[in-house]
């Protein structure tokens, strides 16, 4: 049974338990595409990429703060790593799409804290000593307050999750703020994370907070606490799809689990595999 996760893990752990078993335990991977095609998860490094050397350069000159630069940025960033003509071209329409919004944001966020740490530095552990496992994480972006408060921001490509869902599924920002206060951040140190943040950048920008105030740190380490002891109790079985978003979900180890041969209505099946 794993005995290590990252907090993006935590999520699947919850959703598609037997995806972690097959990771972790199988140690079983999906290929790598023969040929690469710029998909989502492709144009989500990329993006990430882009902002990450887009405010890095607004650290050293703040009048960097502008949507020319973004935009050249990022034109920049795609002609190095998106080998795709039509791809680059979409990419660039939408980040142009959202970019008076994010710059007017950037220039809010940035009057009240500034960066101290990316995703490469921004690394952090929590141990839970008594289960013998670790939880790891990176945050894309940590900033500090004048005061020493902490803020941490993540990017969505996509639609960032409601708050019911980091309640219930997806804890990245919850677990990442838990393990801050903690001191499981050595580049950054205990400290209080006044705010956590999805920052959307889809169609539809937005940025959604994580609801810190309603999942204290004390109340997200102990249901962590709860969940793995669950999971490394041999009573506890990984069972495939347990509550996907949309039925119309697809995982990388389905056809190991024969999906199709059965479905959501078909009851697990304890099997113990000593």
């Amino acid at each position: 049974r794993p005995h290590a996760l990252s907090v993006t893990e935590i999520k699947r752990l919850i959703r598609d338990p037997y995806a972690i078993y097959v990771k972790h335990s199988l140690k079983l991977r999906a290929l790598n595409p023969l040929v690469q095609s710029p998909d989502a998860p492709v144009r989500g490094i990329i993006v990430h990429e882009i902002m990450e050397r887009f405010i890095k350069s607004v650290m050293v000159e703040p009048e960097n703060l502008t949507k020319a630069h973004l935009l050249e940025t990022a034109s920049t960033v795609l002609d190095a790593e998106a080998p795709w003509p039509a791809a680059r071209v979409m990419w660039l329409t939408k980040i142009e799409r959202i970019a008076d919004w994010f710059i007017e944001n950037e220039v809010k966020r940035q009057s009240y804290s500034r960066p101290a740490a990316f995703e490469k530095a921004a690394k952090g552990r929590h141990v839970l000593a008594d289960l013998g496992f670790t939880l790891t994480g990176y945050a894309d972006r940590i900033d500090r307050t004048d005061d020493g408060d902490i803020l941490i921001y993540d990017y969505k490509t996509g639609t960032p999750p409601s708050v019911a869902e980091q309640k219930a599924f997806d804890k990245q920002l919850l677990l990442e703020a838990a393990m801050i206060e903690e001191g499981g951040f050595k580049e950054i140190g205990p400290a209080t994370v006044a705010r956590a943040a999805y920052i959307g950048l889809g169609s539809k920008p937005i940025e959604r907070p994580a609801p810190l105030e309603d999942e204290p740190p004390h109340e997200v380490l102990a249901k962590l606490h709860a969940l793995i002891t669950s999971y490394l109790s041999e009573d506890q079985g990984f069972t495939s799809r347990r509550m996907v978003k949309t039925t119309d979900f697809a995982g990388d180890y389905d056809q190991l689990a024969r999906f199709g041969e059965w479905d959501a209505t078909t009851e697990p099946t304890p099997e113990d595999l000593k």
